[in-house]
């Protein structure tokens, strides 16, 4: 891609987790806790949590991200057994459990993106925008991430949420640069494609295993296999 001056990341499912939309690294954690529901059961459980974590403020500015995963198991778990999904007795031995199953595959995968980021911060200033829990800039330095960005826009601090453009904008204004000049990196085509293409930015989409049919059936020519092929587009 010609002219980009700056770039704009996603956080989760971008940095942490291939492309893959959490649920998924979140449900391959049950199973290998011997959590013994069917998916629909999760993806219930999943939706829950995420409804009362964006109503009740569990998570607290200092949370790194391992704090924040085993309030989110427990809240989960805490949930299926309320319907008689698993025992109750089971919640305070699985949440830890899946917790560090989702935190270690999240470190791994950061370890994996480390040499991409480095790589573009030697040239491009770079911004972070994401909806996330008022936590992220914990979640940052914990993985010594936080560095590599100049500055965060976080929904649950800035009081705009993706998909709306507008957040997108103020990642553009703190690079100081005209939309045409960023290239936008993120997993989720509704929530960063469709909205930073919409104000004029350029994109690329790593595209894992998504949360629906209908957007993993969508096919675009900014889809990249890999965080490393933003090289590619950028350089």
């Amino acid at each position: 891609m010609e002219n980009i001056k700056g770039i704009i990341f996603d956080y989760g499912g971008t940095i942490d987790s291939r492309g893959t939309h959490w649920s998924e690294i979140i449900w391959d954690g049950y199973r290998a806790s011997g959590v013994e529901i069917d998916k629909d059961t999760f993806r219930e459980a999943y939706v829950y949590a995420e409804r009362e974590l964006a109503k009740v403020r569990h998570i607290m500015p200092d949370d790194n991200f391992y704090v924040l995963l085993l309030k989110k198991m427990k809240i989960e778990l805490t949930h299926l057994a309320d319907n008689g999904a698993i025992k109750r007795e089971a919640v305070d031995t699985l949440a830890p459990d899946i917790a560090k199953y989702c935190y270690d595959q999240a470190r791994q995968c950061i370890e994996e993106a480390r040499p991409t980021l480095e790589a573009l911060y030697e040239k491009y200033p770079m911004v972070l925008v994401s909806n996330f829990y008022g936590n992220v800039e914990s979640v940052l330095r914990d993985f010594n991430l936080r560095h590599y960005f100049k500055d965060i826009i976080e929904s649950a601090i800035v009081g705009v949420r993706k998909p709306d453009p507008r957040i997108f904008g103020l990642g553009v204004e703190a690079l100081h640069l005209k939309p045409e000049e960023v290239l936008v990196v993120g997993d989720s085509y509704k929530k960063d494609i469709v909205p930073a293409e919409s104000i004029g930015c350029k994109v690329a989409w790593i595209k894992g295993k998504v949360w629906t049919a209908d957007e993993d059936a969508v096919m675009h020519p900014s889809i990249i296999k890999k965080l490393a092929d933003v090289l590619d587009a950028a350089l």
